[in-house]
């Protein structure tokens, strides 16, 4: 075989390698999205809004949210791209107060 043949097929073998890995990494990310869905999570929908599911219906795959104030809509359930996850913020360090230049 020519080199040119050979660096075909090596270019070949890693790009069925990288979209195999992407495909994997896609996979894991939705199932670990799946795991955490349950009624009472916060999530994101793919248009940016925030919500809490109230019902999940598996036959339909449509999803019961509630987005404040007993306002309640339906969603596919693939909308749902995010569960938001509360981390615990730090808090700033304390910043002295400044001193005043004309203080005798």
């Amino acid at each position: 075989m020519d080199p040119i043949s050979l660096f075909m097929i090596a270019v070949l073998g890693l790009l069925i390698f990288f979209m195999l890995r992407n495909s994997r990494k896609q996979r894991r990310t939705q199932q670990e999205l799946v795991e955490k869905l349950r009624p009472g999570a916060e999530v994101m929908t793919s248009f940016g809004l925030y919500a809490t599911v109230i019902d999940l219906d598996d036959e339909t795959n449509v999803a019961t949210l509630d987005v404040g104030k007993g306002v309640t809509i339906k969603v596919h359930r693939q909308t749902l791209t995010k569960v938001i996850e509360d981390e615990p913020v730090e808090e700033a360090p304390a910043k002295p107060a400044a001193k005043k230049a004309d203080e005798s």
